[in-house]
């Protein structure tokens, strides 16, 4: 018989590691097996802590096929499907099949740099292209290979629909429904001169046009590319191009859960 391994990854606060270790074994008391690494049995893998822990988890594990769940133990917690007062419940819900997956699709951003090498960087959430040490960024934009617009200000965030309500909302762009299949580009505070004529609202992709940058190096700083809580920074970037990867994320979500009720219970 197979083994049933269920994955726990957590932040490092007191409440969390309190959680840890009640889940831990609660789940060994019902037959699983727990591990804090990515068994190839495993067949869950449980975050406890806010949505940056879960975040982190995913990034660590590197976009697994194996269904997520969150354990919220953080503050807004929007990934999260349950609080640590539901563990029982949860792993009776798990066992008995009371459960769908809710797919999430990921964006990638391709870099090349100057000597012609790549470099790719996938993000739930969003991928962010600004300058470095907060400089001003200069960028050319293309959407399907077509220019559309010298931009000129912080930078620019491109989102996907699960990351619509991260920091793409603070930055005034729309709340997306994640069953729509579209990025989202939000400019960062955007500039508009007689040089640079940049657009001051959101933008929205289908999934089958990509999105291209160029910076325009007209000071010796570099760029910072961001995906999710990861930061990578580039001097010689020759092109960007950001589009959707085939890579998702599997979200294990309770029947009686509602997208649009949990955007009121956390925003409103």
């Amino acid at each position: 018989m197979k083994n049933r391994v269920i994955t726990i990854h957590t932040n490092d606060t007191s409440v969390s590691l309190k959680t840890k270790r009640l889940l831990a074994k609660k789940l060994e008391g019902s037959g699983f097996i727990v591990s804090e690494s990515l068994d190839p049995d495993s067949e869950l893998i449980v975050c406890i802590g806010g949505d940056g822990a879960f975040l982190e988890g995913i990034h660590k594990f590197d976009f697994p096929n194996i269904p997520f769940i969150g354990i919220n133990t953080g503050h807004l917690g929007f990934f999260q499907e349950i609080n640590p007062n539901q563990l029982a419940d949860f792993i009776f819900h798990y066992k008995t099949g009371k459960y769908r997956l809710q797919t999430l699709s990921t964006v990638k951003a391709t870099v090349t740099n100057d000597n012609d090498e790549y470099f790719e960087h996938i993000g739930l959430n969003e991928i962010v292209i600004r300058g470095e040490l907060s400089h001003p960024v200069h960028l050319n934009i293309s959407i399907g290979g077509s220019f559309v617009e010298r931009f000129s200000g912080d930078g620019i965030l491109v989102a996907t629909p699960a990351g619509s309500t991260a920091y793409n909302y603070s930055l005034g762009g729309c709340i997306v429904d994640p069953r729509l299949k579209l990025m989202q580009v939000t400019p960062i505070a955007p500039m508009n001169t007689t040089a640079y004529r940049s657009f001051t609202s959101s933008i929205l992709l289908p999934s089958d046009l990509s999105l291209g940058v160029i910076p325009d190096y007209v000071t010796k700083h570099g760029i910072k590319i961001t995906t999710d809580h990861l930061e990578y920074n580039y001097n010689d970037i020759k092109h960007i191009n950001i589009e959707f990867s085939n890579k998702i994320v599997n979200l294990l979500r309770f029947e009686n859960y509602d997208f649009w009720t949990k955007v009121k219970s956390k925003f409103l």
